[in-house]
């Protein structure tokens, strides 16, 4: 079947987006590999199928498909990519549009023509919500059956699952043989997007991210602000911190307990096409 598609990226986080508001997409694992195939597919870390609305205060309906073939509840990358999606092709004229995500909602802002908030929720840190199996509540968990180990972590969800890991340096940290080892380890039932988080100043930090189902991408807004909120919860970040990734710059704004985190940063439309994916 022919699907008109566009190629966007939030920091070089790479996304290929599929219209359904009148016509529903359904894709299956083997179809959504293909497309995120760089080599015989558009190429991307994930797919954002862009949807009508399920309640009735939401806008649009958001669905994310991992590289893998896999389902995931929150992207803020993306998240970004879509408001600027639906405001470029016409489809609201709105500056802030409210979204029904798989796990519930989320609100997406353009502060200008380049520049995006998306207001993440408020961050879970209970292990039976990140899901974390066989810990009791804790600012760091620790785990030992891991290249390196023991490793100490700290756990939150955003709607997906976070592990954050503090290093000295990202440049030399251990990202391609802890990150799968984390992602898939038995704590993690829902597996997890793994964090390598360098802290350079009280609102700044360096990150790099092992995401579940797509593997090191070169930025994840919700890895972003698992970094900063689980640092901020510990008392050792400010609430307004600049996040250098491999793609680029982002902020994440937080106050608190209780309080929704924020993703600020740009989004950028590549191109449009026309792809062929068999049934």
């Amino acid at each position: 079947m022919p699907l008109s598609f566009t190629k966007m990226h939030g920091l070089g986080n790479d996304f290929v987006v599929l219209e359904a508001i009148n016509a529903p997409i359904e894709l299956t694992p083997a179809q959504a590999r293909r497309i995120a195939d760089r080599r015989f597919g558009v190429g991307c870390d994930q797919i954002l199928i862009v949807g009508p609305p399920r309640a009735g205060n939401a806008d649009f309906s958001y669905r994310i498909l991992n590289a893998d073939g896999s389902e995931s509840g929150q992207c803020g990358n993306g998240a970004r990519c879509f408001v600027r999606y639906v405001r470029e092709t016409g489809l609201t004229d709105k500056k802030a549009v409210v979204v029904d995500i798989r796990d519930g909602q989320m609100t997406l802002e353009a502060l200008d023509d380049d520049t995006f908030s998306v207001a993440l929720g408020v961050p879970a840190f209970a292990p039976a919500d990140v899901p974390l199996a066989g810990f009791a509540a804790a600012r760091r968990y620790t785990l030992d059956d891991v290249p390196g180990g023991p490793v100490m972590f700290a756990a939150v969800s955003f709607g997906n699952p976070h592990a954050v890991l503090d290093v000295a340096d990202i440049d030399t940290a251990p990202v391609a043989t802890l990150g799968p080892a984390l992602e898939s380890h038995r704590v993690f039932p829902e597996r997890v997007n793994v964090g390598f988080r360098q802290i350079v100043a009280r609102d700044h930090i360096r990150l790099r991210v092992f995401e579940r189902g797509a593997g090191e991408t070169l930025a994840c807004g919700s890895g972003a602000a698992a970094a900063v909120v689980t640092a901020i919860a510990a008392g050792t970040l400010d609430r307004d911190v600049r996040v250098d990734l491999a793609g680029g710059t982002a902020r994440v704004v937080w106050d608190g307990p209780g309080t929704p985190a924020y993703l600020i940063g740009p989004a950028e439309r590549v191109f449009d096409g026309r792809l062929a994916v068999a049934g």
